[in-house]
């Protein structure tokens, strides 16, 4: 007879988990009880969405789901921005959330929420556990539902009495993995539409990728003279040092790429779902009149046809697809080299450094990085216009060295720079946020320092909400409101935490202080003190509000 937390422990063991997040709550005690010596790493996070966007950094990792616990009401409702991130960036996330006792259901009761109400619409499945001895079962179905198709988030509210209840009960062995298998008439079809394309274009997106599937894709660009572009924050897809490398569909990407989206004979869509942010809010194309023979290869049958109607549709996930394509001999369309070649141009001239005002300059610190580092560094980043800066100028090397949402949820960078700092402490974890991005989660310095992590965190600030600020002049020039932010001495709230601090007022002494940082083997925070003007890597603030002006006065 075990009690419940124990069997959901053993469970967890029994599917290979070593690390689980959480932030504690007296309503999964049994839990806790049961990870006592269970072997299994508990990160005590100091706020549930930290927690929740910890885990989901740890499957893109690992490719395995993350796993978060989190007390009940809002608790939960905390952890709710990382099972956002999961569900938009297709992620295996398993969320745990602590739950009322069954015999006070239906009484709005301490911390009550109906979880399949609230998280319904944002995970694959959202359900309660009501018996002791079905656990086994539940936990099963979550992890195979968290990896099938097109992976995402699972919710699972565990009843307190259900935890503390006992059982004799059987654990269920995992399932036994199968390999993912690309039918050959899909192969075919899809050379069949690539054979005459004179203008294609790949665009490689979602998740499952691997370190295998980034060769093969090397190797099938390579033999068919084709050239990748990866959707929104999913740049290491492919070494952006490959001649066939052209950049990413996304904000703030390359005008001159988003225009080539309109002039391709062909998209071969691997793995993305294409969708707003890749098309411009669907200006760049047309889902009523796309102008161009789509292939559209995605493991979510339900996505096919979803938005875009394709010419060739196959269910299957990308790297079982790219590892199949990578195998075939066919001689590429001689005509399409020279469009390849002009895509990679665009490319290369679009990373070159634009001069942005002010003593520190983030373009040549991106630069900087982007020399420096060692190929396998992991960069971490949230939502700001200062990750366009990271966008244009970092040259991703592989996979996995990249964990950004393509949900634009601000405070994701720190957190995952923590998770990735303990899934892979030899390795160098930069995380590069914005004055208000970090802010978001800042609060878990201090689950770094107490678990080991070593992130160094470079905070870009400018005073100000900049990717709104950006917005409000465009739309509504001068009319500053909302957007001007006060922060604190970041360096010195570093050290307060026990960790490295630096500021950093000229762009000469960024590279003295980041040696300094990586030396302290502490978790570290480089402030870098930006001019208000350089509000983006595109314009400065008083370009921006020009451009408002200009476009108001056409109105």
């Amino acid at each position: 007879m075990r009690h419940g937390g124990q069997i959901l422990v053993d469970q967890l063991k029994a599917r290979g988990v070593t690390r689980v997040f959480s932030v504690p709550g007296e309503s999964f005690l049994a839990v806790l009880d049961g990870l006592y010596d269970s072997g299994i790493e508990n990160v005590v996070c100091r706020h549930e969405g930290g927690a929740a966007m910890m885990a989901e950094a740890h499957a893109k990792l690992t490719g395995e789901p993350g796993v978060c616990f989190v007390t009940r009401g809002p608790g939960a409702t905390n952890a709710s921005a990382g099972v956002h991130v999961a569900r938009q960036d297709s992620t295996p996330l398993i969320l745990f959330v602590g739950q009322i006792a069954r015999s006070d259901r239906d009484r709005e009761a301490f911390q009550e929420i109906d979880y399949r109400a609230v998280f319904g619409p944002l995970a694959k499945w959202a359900s309660e556990i009501d018996q002791t001895a079905r656990i086994p079962e539940y936990v099963s179905r979550a992890f195979r539902l968290a990896v099938s198709g097109r992976p995402g988030p699972v919710v699972l509210a565990l009843p307190e009495d259900v935890l503390a209840d006992h059982a004799d009960v059987p654990d269920l062995p995992p399932a036994e993995p199968r390999a993912s298998t690309v039918a050959e008439a899909d192969v075919v079809a899809v050379m069949a539409a690539l054979e005459g394309a004179e203008r294609p274009l790949l665009v490689v997106g979602g998740s499952q990728w691997s370190e295998q599937a980034a060769a093969d894709l090397a190797r099938f660009a390579e033999a068919q003279d084709l050239p990748v572009t990866t959707s929104f924050r999913r740049q290491d897809r492919l070494d952006n040092r490959h001649s066939h490398y052209a950049g990413y569909l996304g904000v703030g990407m390359n005008p001159k790429l988003g225009a080539r989206l309109g002039e391709a004979d062909l998209l071969i869509v691997l793995g993305s779902r294409l969708g707003d942010t890749a098309t411009n809010g669907y200006t760049l194309l047309d889902p009523a009149a796309p102008g161009t023979r789509i292939v559209h290869i995605h493991p979510d049958p339900d996505e096919l046809g979803h938005v875009w109607r394709p010419d060739v549709a196959v269910v299957a996930p990308a790297p079982a697809m790219i590892a199949a394509l990578a195998r075939q001999n066919a001689a590429p369309n001689p005509q399409r080299q020279g469009w390849m070649k002009a895509l990679r141009a665009d490319f290369e001239a679009w990373t070159q450094p634009k001069e942005t005002p002010g003593a520190v300059k983030m373009e040549q610190v991106i630069g900087w990085l982007a020399e420096t580092l060692p190929d396998d560094a992991i960069l971490t980043n949230g939502a700001g216009n200062f990750a366009a800066f990271l966008h244009r100028y970092y040259r991703y090397r592989g996979f996995p060295t990249e964990l950004a949402p393509t949900s634009g949820s601000m405070g994701y960078g720190f957190p995952a720079a923590i998770s990735a700092s303990l899934e892979h402490p030899g390795r160098t974890v930069v995380c590069v946020a914005g004055d208000g991005d970090i802010q978001m989660t800042l609060n878990e310095f201090s689950t770094a320092m107490q678990h080991g992590a070593t992130p160094i965190t470079i905070v870009a600030n400018n005073g100000q909400y900049g990717t709104i600020r950006m917005h409000q002049e465009r739309t509504y020039p001068g009319r500053v409101s909302g957007t001007r932010l006060a922060s604190p001495d970041f360096a010195a709230l570093a050290r307060a935490y026990g960790g490295h601090g630096e500021r950093v007022e000229r762009t000469e002494d960024f590279a003295a202080a980041f040696d300094r940082a990586v030396a302290s083997g502490k978790p570290a925070m480089i402030e870098l003190v930006l001019d208000p003007e350089a509000l983006s890597a595109g314009a400065t603030l008083s370009q921006t509000r020009a451009q408002g002006e200009a476009a108001a006065q056409k109105d």
